[in-house]
């Protein structure tokens, strides 16, 4: 059964459900997204843990946000921060998917007393992608006139979604001219133990290069000291939802 709640972050109403017994497991979704998506895989989880699935400010059935702030996995970290305090969490095992991953690497950055493991999941790596950001104004428009991806995002938020999508567009350029870095801290303090995982065929990495995850990944866990990188030879993104299966057995196996 899932437990459905509300915690407070500057006077707005962050959305929450739990189920399942254990130690924490927490999921972070990624931009446009919300909780509802992982409305499956989550379920495989409960058995071994206490899963934890939140909807971030401005998505989902938290409260709206009429902007989007640029340094948005930044920020994000900050609501997640705060309600792992509120419930005095600690050593909390993160899946963060897409820009959940960013925002979970910030949380393990922060806040590494709270943190137990973390997977981050099909992220574009310490900077933002260039190509991705240039060409992201194109991709939105075209999604919200894609049938499929309307009744995705309709899914994720409600009637409200173009307004979500439109403010996580306008947070990406602003960040990409303004910040051009999603950690305010140096990797190499990262402590948690991190397991980074994505698809070599994922469409939006694959599309700047075809290694690109294989060499961000790499990079990425040279400059941390420690951890672990698998890359699914198929499925699209994020891999969590393309490999589910799989994924799971991988990240069960990890935090245990």
């Amino acid at each position: 059964m899932n437990y459905e709640y509300i915690s407070i972050f500057e006077n707005k109403k962050i959305y929450y459900s739990e189920c399942g017994t254990g130690s924490p497991l927490l999921f972070l979704h990624g931009n446009t997204a919300s909780s509802n998506m992982y409305a499956q895989i989550a379920d495989k989880y409960k058995q071994d843990f206490n899963v934890i699935l939140l909807d971030f400010l401005g998505h989902g059935k938290s409260d709206r946000l009429n902007e989007f702030p640029a340094d948005l996995w930044f920020y994000e970290a900050m609501q997640v921060i705060a309600f792992l305090k509120e419930k005095n969490y600690s050593d909390v095992n993160i899946i963060g998917s897409s820009g959940g991953a960013m925002v979970a690497l910030n949380v393990a950055l922060e806040a590494s007393e709270l943190v137990g493991k973390v997977v981050a999941d099909s992220f574009e790596g310490e900077k933002p992608n260039k190509i991705f950001t240039e060409n992201l104004l194109t991709d939105r428009a075209n999604a919200k006139a894609d049938n499929n991806a309307r009744m995705f995002y309709s899914y994720m938020h409600g009637s409200d979604w173009e307004q979500i999508v439109d403010n996580d567009t306008a947070a990406i350029i602003q960040h990409e001219k303004e910040i051009g870095r999603f950690f305010h801290k140096s990797l190499n303090l990262l402590k948690a133990d991190i397991l980074l995982i994505g698809s070599k065929e994922d469409e939006f990495m694959s599309a700047v290069a075809d290694d690109y995850l294989e060499k961000t990944y790499k990079d990425m866990i040279q400059k941390i000291g420690h951890g672990k990188i698998h890359l699914f030879n198929s499925g699209g993104h994020p891999a969590m939802i393309t490999n589910q299966d799989e994924f799971y057995k991988i990240s069960r196996d990890f935090f245990l």
